[in-house]
């Protein structure tokens, strides 16, 4: 949501992984923002403007003389409309004329003309990575402020295995989404989110669990890095990948979640729970692995810690409960067990809104008893709505303290 309608500036140079460059301008298109692509000569050796302009649905740009549409002076324009400079990949070359401030092309030109943030993702051999020059060009832009993105670690062009991998398109747009909410309206607060379903062991190889697949704490996390937040997200054993710029605890058992939750919220202005947190837990754990005797077998369970009741400090709380019938009823009433500000609650049998889904469809329930239905929504969007409820909470409680 962050991404829609922003003015993105794609600088692609000559590297094998330009291909990604392109992958990277499609999905920006795809997430609503406008982007313009300065494709350098050596850049074209391995992409087309043509396939670039198909992907933008707008002019490529590569020559610091061309006039192109309503662009007089092509880099000055592009520098000063933009609203991001995202250099992917970014050669050793580039890395080297940008940090020495050269304007010899159009790209080079439009990072020394903009006061937009600038994101640079390196693509190279890993030894011309980690020469020494390399490094200290690298140095010299971090400490200028731009941020640099990657490289990964791996198999390499030239066949070597070694840091010098451009990161994948997807981390690059979590890389540019944080730069762009920095100045959010959650700046300057600390949020804790759990997500995913907690793992209680029955033994070495089985354990009770819940079908929660973290997508919605994901989507929260991120949200709230989108607007400027430091976020810590305590999660469970999940096949999603890590949002860039959210510091990650990884847990498994609900008394792990518990004892992680407690301790990030020191100093945390707002808690989202949004784990899936198993209410009972095996008595005991086998040490071996159980096998079967064709017999009954009798489990006995012990209730977990209530993580909410255990939160110090007064932080914005807000819980998720997943019903499958009597949705109002039910949340409501969690909702003053728990003593939280809002719950969000979905019925978990509505399509669309279940376990696993990219979609959901929730309620959300204030301290006043009113009730907000949301449409049928993606969980970036949930996940905004909420946000967008608890920033005036989190400035009523700043009020609060000052006066």
């Amino acid at each position: 949501m962050i991404l829609e309608g922003k003015r993105i500036v794609v600088g692609i140079t000559g590297s094998v992984a330009a291909h990604k460059g392109a992958d990277l301008v499609s999905k920006l298109t795809q997430a609503g923002a406008l982007v313009d692509v300065i494709l350098t000569e050596s850049g074209s050796r391995f992409v087309t403007a043509v396939a670039l302009q198909g992907l933008s649905g707008r002019p490529v740009y590569t020559d610091v003389f061309a006039t192109t549409g309503d662009l007089a002076i092509s880099h000055v324009e592009l520098g000063r409309r933009a609203d991001a400079v995202v250099v992917a990949p970014a050669s050793a070359a580039t890395l080297a004329r940008l940090a020495h401030g050269l304007a010899d092309n159009l790209l080079c030109l439009t990072v020394l003309a903009t006061e937009a943030p600038v994101l640079v993702a390196p693509a190279m051999d890993a030894l011309m990575y980690e020469n020494a020059a390399t490094q200290a060009n690298v140095k010299t832009l971090r400490e200028r402020g731009v941020t640099i993105v990657g490289p990964a670690e791996g198999r390499l062009a030239s066949g070597m295995v070694g840091r010098g991998r451009m990161v994948e398109p997807a981390t690059i747009i979590g890389a540019l989404r944080q730069a762009l909410g920095r100045k959010g309206d959650l700046a300057g607060r600390k949020v804790v989110v759990s997500a995913g379903g907690t793992q209680e062991p029955l033994d070495p190889v089985r354990y009770l669990g819940n079908y929660s697949s973290g997508k919605m704490g994901y989507a929260v996390a991120e949200t709230a890095r989108d607007r400027g937040a430091q976020v810590v997200l305590v999660n469970t054993p999940t096949a999603l990948a890590a949002p860039y710029g959210v510091e990650l605890v990884s847990v498994r058992t609900a008394v792990e979640m518990h004892d992680a939750v407690v301790a990030a919220c020191a100093g945390a202005d707002a808690l989202v729970m949004a784990a899936a947190v198993a209410d009972f837990r095996p008595a005991r754990s086998a040490a071996q692995k159980i096998k079967r005797s064709g017999e009954e077998m009798a489990l006995q369970l012990v209730p977990t810690p209530d993580i909410l009741s255990q939160v110090k400090g007064d932080l914005v709380r807000v819980a998720f409960a997943a019903e499958s019938q009597d949705l109002v009823k039910n949340a409501s009433e969690k909702m003053a067990r728990k003593g939280v500000d809002l719950i969000v609650a979905n019925d978990i049998t509505a399509e669309g809104s279940g376990f696993g889904t990219e979609t959901n469809q929730v309620t959300i329930i204030d301290r006043s008893g009113a009730v907000e239905s949301l449409p049928l929504l993606s969980k970036q969007e949930v996940a905004w709505r909420i946000l967008d409820r608890v920033v005036p909470l989190l400035k009523k409680r700043s009020r609060r303290r000052s006066s």
